[in-house]
């Protein structure tokens, strides 16, 4: 009864914070809204069970490695804005190339995590109910993707902005009431004497490869480089920082609860994992988390096929509208969404965005590298090559 009351009183309270008037008329917050709905809807739910089933005690150092590698590619992105990358009309023929190179890896990589959103929406929305199954998910994703088409054509970017600022507040109150239901049951298995501590069931070169394709996991902060229209490149450079900030702090926080609370036999790895061990924290948690869940992915879809529709029109030099855009990420979703399982899309995904992410992270280095900053030229080098290695070597994790 008590868990279950803090985890209401948490979320309420959570939710009137978000929806305070002076907040939500902030443009900073709302320039971050989107890179935060990408990344918290990245996979929050799947991400705990699915750390923990791969890398047991070792779950949380995965989610930090992982934070920092966002990070890193985000400082690559960050320095490119910062160096007048948008309106420097002096670029050398080889920057051009990557960047525009970089831009089409990104609309490819929105098409297959938009799917990636929709296939845990339907996974989530199916699970209670008495129709859960393979065929009746694919049926509901397929529905939301006609919903978020039929949005993107009738009204356009701003009217999913802001279903989307009402999905991130849903999902943020349910995320801030489920990290203080563990905390009470993080505390009860203290005082008990009860902390679990798994043994990973990858290691080497297998626990690296499945890592890098978990990038997925993280991404959603380059949105924010794609924004121009509505914000000044300050209020998006601090936007996609405090949006890395605010979900890496919840992704750690999450992780470290859930790595030793639960046994061997009450981790295991499906996309709707987590409502199963959620029962066992308080019985209101698995019914909200429906909620956030459809939200969470909600929220992400949205934000990911308005940033994709718009960038589609950009590289064409609108040839192709923001509606066209839209049409072409739900037509090849929807194929991928009846040929793959969500845990060879989010690999997929990953692997997409790696690929953005090295060629992100060689435009930043051949701009250090023009203003003569040598160490910035060769970090950004290497992290390229780390992207390279994770687009090359990403794999699946095994459910």
């Amino acid at each position: 009864m008590l868990t279950s009351a803090a985890v209401l009183v948490t979320a309420l309270a959570l939710a009137g914070i978000l929806l305070w008037p002076r907040l939500r008329g902030s443009s900073l917050w709302r320039a971050t809204i989107t890179p935060l709905a990408s990344i918290i809807g990245s996979g929050f739910l799947v991400l705990g069970p699915l750390l923990d089933a791969s890398y047991g005690r070792f779950a949380p150092v995965a989610m930090a490695l992982l934070c920092a590698a966002a990070w890193a590619f985000g400082a690559a992105i960050r320095y490119s804005m910062a160096t007048g990358v948008e309106t420097d009309t002096a670029r050398p023929p080889a920057e051009l190339a990557l960047a525009r190179l970089s831009d089409w890896a990104l609309a490819f990589a929105y098409v297959i995590s938009v799917c990636y959103y929709l296939n845990l929406f339907g996974a989530f929305a199916t699970r209670l109910t008495p129709w859960h199954g393979t065929l009746a998910a694919h049926l509901v994703t397929s529905a939301v993707y006609a919903v978020i088409l039929s949005v993107g054509w009738t009204r356009g970017f701003k009217l999913l902005e802001r279903i989307e600022y009402g999905s991130v507040t849903v999902n943020l109150s349910i995320i801030g009431g489920l990290l203080a239901g563990l905390v009470l049951f993080f505390a009860g298995k203290v005082t008990a004497g009860a902390l679990q501590s798994l043994a990973p069931t990858l290691s080497g070169w297998h626990a690296l490869s499945v890592g890098f394709g978990l990038i997925v996991i993280v991404q959603g902060f380059e949105t924010s480089r794609y924004l121009g229209a509505e914000y000044p490149e300050p209020v998006r450079e601090r936007s996609m920082r405090w949006a890395q900030i605010v979900s890496a702090l919840v992704y750690l926080s999450y992780i470290a609860l859930l790595a030793y609370s639960f046994p061997k036999g009450e981790v295991k790895l499906s996309e709707t994992a987590i409502l199963g061990m959620m029962a066992h924290v308080t019985p209101i948690l698995p019914v909200i988390l429906v909620a956030g869940a459809l939200a969470a992915q909600f929220s992400a879809a949205v934000a990911d096929t308005g940033g994709g529709g718009g960038l589609i029109a950009e590289l064409t030099h609108r040839r192709l509208t923001e509606r066209v855009g839209y049409g072409l990420l739900a037509g090849f979703g929807l194929c991928l969404t009846w040929v793959a399982d969500v845990f060879h899309i989010i690999a997929y995904a990953s692997r997409a965005f790696a690929a953005y992410y090295t060629l992100q992270a060689a435009v930043a280095s051949l701009r250090a590298a023009r203003r003569r900053r040598a160490g910035l030229a060769f970090a950004f080098a290497a992290l390229a090559v780390l992207g390279g290695v994770a687009v090359i070597f990403g794999e699946p994790a095994a459910a």
